[in-house]
């Protein structure tokens, strides 16, 4: 379940490889990459086509991808993981039922033959649909009152403004705790399970080299083994010395 409240790739504001830690999560070596997809236009549920307009243009400036940077040519970002469609499901969550907020499993077909059990999403008890309530009530409040926010303080429209505008405007203190959901929405929506709305064809496991749920086949001992790739620090020299002395130990 994707959906948080705190915070968890190479961004603007940050730069934190947030991707690193969720590759050390049972990572095998990396999928053999596959076409980037394209930015897709989609339908809303609870934004309005502006709304989702100036959503789609700061998570863009988060994680910027090819379309918004040429030095991310290779890279998806918010754009091509549908990171807007994430974000926009989730706030209309409790509209389905079940309610969009806790898929079912514990796995996909992803990796193996059967059920795709990720499909469709748990019943909430009374108890949980309340808490949850509250929690989207809150955030759909502030996605409202921040959009208005970055508007004005682009001068009318937010998504119309140059890049470095809109970088300014999101670093700018008077928006910071909008920014920090927007940051923490966004990366979920770009490694989060697709199920979700985002994480397009998988693009954002794809550029960490995460597999996604591999049960119920698991993990072979060589996959294991190799989960990791090489260490990059493991043959530099100060590495080599510490070996080398604990061997004298």
């Amino acid at each position: 379940m994707p959906y948080s409240d705190g915070p968890p790739r190479r961004v603007m504001i940050t730069a934190v490889p947030a991707a690193t830690a969720l590759a050390a999560v049972g990572c095998t070596s990396a999928p053999k990459p596959k076409p980037e997809p394209e930015p897709e236009p989609g339908q809303h549920r609870f934004f309005t086509p502006h709304q989702a307009a100036v959503v789609e243009a700061a998570t863009a400036r988060i994680a910027p991808g090819p379309h918004d940077d040429p030095a991310e040519k290779g890279h998806p970002g918010a754009r091509e993981a549908g990171v807007t469609g994430y974000i926009d499901t989730m706030l209309a969550a409790l509209e389905d039922n079940p309610p969009k907020v806790f898929a079912g499993g514990p796995w996909s077909s992803r990796h193996t033959s059967g059920p795709d059990l990720m499909a469709r999403f748990a019943t909430l008890d009374p108890v949980a649909k309340i808490a949850w309530g509250k929690r989207l009530a809150k955030w759909r409040s502030q996605y409202q009152a921040g959009i208005e926010a970055l508007d004005k303080l682009a001068g009318g429209d937010f998504a119309k403004a140059a890049k470095d505008n809109q970088d300014k405007i999101l670093a700018t203190q008077s928006v910071s705790a909008f920014t920090s959901l927007l940051f923490e929405h966004t990366i979920e929506g770009l490694y989060g399970a697709p199920e979700y709305g985002g994480n397009r064809g998988g693009s954002g496991w794809q550029e960490i080299g995460f597999p996604g749920d591999i049960q119920p086949r698991g993990y072979t001992a060589d996959e294991v083994e190799r989960s990791d790739g090489p260490d990059p620090v493991e043959h530099t020299g100060i590495i080599a010395d510490v070996i080398k002395l604990l061997g004298m130990v």
